[in-house]
Formats: structure tokens, sequence, C-alpha cells
């Protein structure tokens, strides 16, 4: 039993878990996405119920989310490869960049203190928003991707950040390719095959990352969070990935047969909600 539930809240905790992953699952099939931004505030509640300390909670989080979405963000790419909406060249032009902003952002994670990760999931997280609802047509950054310098620097940050908030980088690549006058369709099948890129190096880093926790709070590891390693919970991993990889697929279909702009509104609205969490976090320390 997980640090003194009953075997009702046990019960209903398992249930979410199983619920958030087939959530999550579609999400990433509709938006490219890994599921992460669905299942870090989910996991943060369950994380909660649990008893997790506050300071190891939300990199916990963060490091089972990436964990997570590795098969969900696979299943997705395969799936949008299929219909030939994945850009092969940009995830091969950002591949070592992004590679190495997942290195940066997981050393950052082992010393980071533990409001960092919600600051920067909800700023990231409003900005895209309001990019997605209130964006123009015209709002463009220019007609063709850049090349050179400035791609592997949209690779490192994208790699970074996604690492620091759990995702799989497909709110990023979505916004910067359709910044540049990419299909949205497009830009979501991308950002499928990027998740793939960022989650398996990035779980790998959130093990590395919390053992310095796993030695301060061995109840975490041991009676509240059994067969955890590093930032990661495996019983959480265990539980949510099947139900992510049955809906996957169905994302991907619905993706296709909605609209550009029905899209964006759904994403933004959708990231306006998971975020709102961590804003009372930070606001009143819960």
């Amino acid at each position: 039993m997980i640090a003194g539930l009953d075997s009702t809240q046990l019960f209903e905790l398992v249930a979410l878990l199983l619920v958030t992953g087939a959530l999550a699952g579609f999400l990433a099939g509709i938006f490219g996405i890994g599921g992460g931004a669905v299942l870090v505030p989910v996991l943060y509640e369950c994380f909660r119920l649990a008893g997790v300390p506050l300071d190891a909670r939300m990199p916990l989080c963060i490091g089972t989310s990436l964990a997570i979405i590795i098969p969900t963000s696979i299943r997705s790419w395969q799936a949008h490869r299929k219909r030939g909406s994945v850009d092969i060249d940009i995830l091969l032009k950002w591949a070592l960049p992004v590679l190495i902003g997942v290195i940066v952002g997981s050393v950052i994670a082992r010393y980071a203190p533990e409001k960092l990760f919600k600051y920067v999931f909800v700023g990231v997280a409003w900005s895209a928003a309001a990019r997605l609802l209130l964006g123009k047509e015209n709002w463009k950054l220019g007609d063709e991707m850049p090349k050179g310098f400035f791609m592997r620097v949209y690779g490192f940050f994208i790699g970074l950040l996604s690492t620091l908030m759990g995702i799989g980088g497909g709110l990023f690549s979505n916004l910067l390719m359709t910044f540049y006058g990419r299909p949205i369709h497009q830009a979501i099948g991308t950002s499928a095959g990027l998740a793939v890129l960022i989650s398996i190096p990035g779980a790998l880093g959130y093990i590395y990352a919390g053992w310095p926790a796993a030695m301060r709070h061995p109840d975490v590891a041991a009676l509240q969070l059994p067969f955890a390693i590093g930032y990661i919970s495996l019983i959480g991993t265990l539980l949510v990935m099947p139900t992510s990889l049955l809906t996957a697929p169905l994302g991907v279909k619905v993706a296709h047969l909605m609209s550009k702009r029905t899209l964006e509104k759904a994403f933004g609205c959708y990231l306006l909600i998971v975020s709102s969490r961590f804003v009372v976090s930070l606001l009143f320390g819960v």
C-alpha cells in the first residue's frame, strides 16, 4: 500500500492513472506531443496523495512523464509517418542540438529548486496558448525554416525546455514550424518524431538527476513510491503506459479530421487549463 492510503483511495489512484494514460495517448496523437503536458499536472496530484515530499514531487512528475511518453511518442510518430506528415530533414538537423539541450536540462534538474520547474511549465504553456488563441495568419518569423546556427539554437532550447517541463518537444516545434509557414499537420507529425529524440535521453537524465534526492528521501523510494529509479516512478510508468499506447493512433485519426484553426484553438485552451494547476501551487504552496 502507498503511504497509508486505504483500499478505496488506492483504487481511485490506480483508476486515475489509467485514465490519464488514455488521455495522454489520445492527445499525443492529436497534437503531436508526447502527452507530458497532461501527464505532469495529473501525476503531481497523484504523488501529492502518495505523500511525496514537495521538493521531490515536481521533478518526479517530469521524469516519470518522460519515461511514459517514450512508447507513446514512438507509436504516434509511426502513425504520422505512414500518413506522410513527418519532415525527416528537420528531425536530422535538430537531433544533435536537441540532445545537447536534454543533457543540459538533466544537469539543471539535478540541482534546481522545485519551483523552477513550475515557472518554466507555466511560462511556456501560457506563451504558447496566447500564440495559438490570439495569433493571426500574418504572424510569421519567415517563409522558410532557418538554416545553420539559428536552426541549431532552436533545437538546443527545444531540448532544454522540454526536459524541464517533462514534455516531448511538440509544444515548441509545433509553434516554430507554424511560425515559419509550415502546415499544422506537418508540424504535428514532425513533433511526434522529435518527442522520440527527447523522451529517451530525457528519462535517462532524470534517473541521473534523481539519485541525490533518493538519498535525501529514502522513504520516497522505499515506501511511498516502490520501485522508483531516480526521478522516475516505475509504478506510475507501468500503469499509465498501456492505455496511452492504445489511444495514440486514435488521436492521429482525429487530428487529420480537424481543421488547422480548430486544432490551434483546442491546443491553446488545453494548455491554459493544465498549467493553471501550477499557478495555484506557486501562489498557495499546495
